[in-house]
């Protein structure tokens, strides 16, 4: 059985709805919905270790104005690795082996450089003329920070979270290479069987799982957004 291709792409596109509309591809632990909620684990524990980690460290450069050129040579060091060599190194680690673990530890190395540096970015662009007015009114250093510069540095960064976000549950799809399920599981296998009607189900899911990701965080941020303006 090979892809399908030519004559065959309705059929081709038959086989992969009749896969998806097959309700015993949506129950059991090899089911749609238990590799989702394995995809968003990880992914989720992903994104909160590495909004933990870049984060604060990023609010509080860009609050002192320091460590602009260190963060951002950081972003792009770690933007450089491979995602997939870092699961593979983190799943023949002993400490942690092959699993979810060491999907979630990879994944969160990918996401501390485009946090570390929007939040960086979001924090300086803050108008100057703003917080000197700020300070002009007495506020501290820190009445400064919680008061104006993460109110209105927070649409921006919101804006690179999502992006990161959709990035991050792209590539949790390696997490089927190292065992740790995930929708990418049904790409990993229905390669390996040659069955195409599965990989590209596999595919399809993690497709409409990104973009519908996406969306719920773009309409998110549009609020964020408008109430930023309403506020400011």
């Amino acid at each position: 059985m090979g892809p399908p291709a030519g004559g065959d792409r309705v059929s081709g596109v038959g086989r992969v709805w009749a896969w998806l509309s097959d309700p015993a591809n949506w129950s059991g632990d090899n089911g749609v919905p238990a590799r989702l909620v394995e995809h968003l684990e990880v992914s989720a524990w992903a994104m909160l270790i590495a909004v933990l980690a870049a984060v604060p460290l990023s609010v509080w450069l860009g609050h002192l104005g320091r460590g602009g050129g260190l963060t951002i040579a950081v972003g792009n060091v770690g933007r450089a690795i491979p995602t997939y060599a870092l699961v593979v190194v983190f799943a023949l680690w002993d400490r942690i082996g092959v699993g979810a673990s060491a999907v979630v530890l990879a994944l969160a190395v990918f996401a501390v450089p485009p946090l570390l540096v929007n939040t960086y970015v979001a924090m300086t662009e803050v108008d100057s003329d703003v917080k000197d007015a700020a300070r002009g009114m007495g506020m501290t250093g820190g009445q400064l920070l919680r008061r104006v510069e993460l109110p209105l540095a927070f649409p921006l960064t919101f804006a690179g979270f999502r992006t990161t976000v959709v990035q991050v549950v792209a590539t949790a799809t390696f997490g089927a290479l190292v065992g740790a399920g995930t929708l990418g599981q049904y790409v990993v296998e229905g390669f390996a069987r040659q069955d195409y009607a599965e990989l590209y189900a596999g595919v399809v899911l993690i497709a409409v799982l990104s973009v519908g990701l996406d969306l719920l965080l773009g309409v998110a941020q549009r609020r964020v957004g408008r109430r930023s303006v309403t506020t400011s």
